[in-house]
């Protein structure tokens, strides 16, 4: 029978702490459900791996600043208001939730609670799909509405109504043919 090698105190800490390792930032001992690449609209978030619905992605992280000191910042599209009073600037490159794109019916949602925001699942979510949620109103009338919506709804909904335009156009170009080739057979005949 061989006797185990005692541990260190270290090595006892450090198998402690990878134990009690708090998931923080969507993480959990460095692994990520999710990857940054490129999406229609730029950069996105992209799951890696089957995602449930209600499980919490992401962390919106960065600096909290006042709503007098957002003021003064000229244009920032990754300011995240928390309530009437605070506001996160989430510019910095490693918030990572910084690229979760805009969709008006989004597959994640963020949550405020204790001045944090985090994102969250509220459908499941497949290997591979964008992660996205609805920035609201406000965002949405000063930076999205200019250029129009990207998301995959809005797209379909403009592509209706686009075939729809274009049948309609197809029917008055017949109509119209029709009307030529009557009056014309009538001048013939008379």
């Amino acid at each position: 029978m061989s006797a185990q090698k005692p541990r260190t105190k270290t090595a006892r800490h450090k198998a402690a702490a990878r134990k009690a390792a708090p998931k923080s930032n969507g993480k959990l001992n460095g692994h990520n459900p999710f990857r940054v690449g490129r999406s229609r609209t730029g950069l996105g978030v992209f799951a890696t791996e089957a995602i449930r619905k209600g499980t919490f992605i992401v962390e919106y992280t960065g600096p909290l600043l006042t709503n007098k000191e957002c003021d003064e910042i000229p244009d920032n599209r990754y300011l995240f208001e928390v309530n009437a009073r605070w506001t996160i600037d989430g510019s910095t490159r490693a918030n990572v939730a910084r690229y979760i794109n805009h969709s008006c019916r989004g597959n994640a949602d963020p949550v405020i609670r204790d001045r944090r925001i985090r994102i969250k699942a509220i459908k499941n979510i497949e290997a591979g799909d964008e992660i996205t949620y609805d920035y609201g109103k406000d965002h949405f009338n000063a930076y999205i509405k200019p250029h129009g919506c990207q998301c995959d709804k809005c797209r379909e909904k403009r592509r209706k109504e686009r075939a729809e335009v274009r049948a309609a156009n197809a029917r008055k170009k017949k109509r119209l043919a029709r009307k030529i080739a009557r009056g014309a057979a009538s001048a013939t005949s008379a």
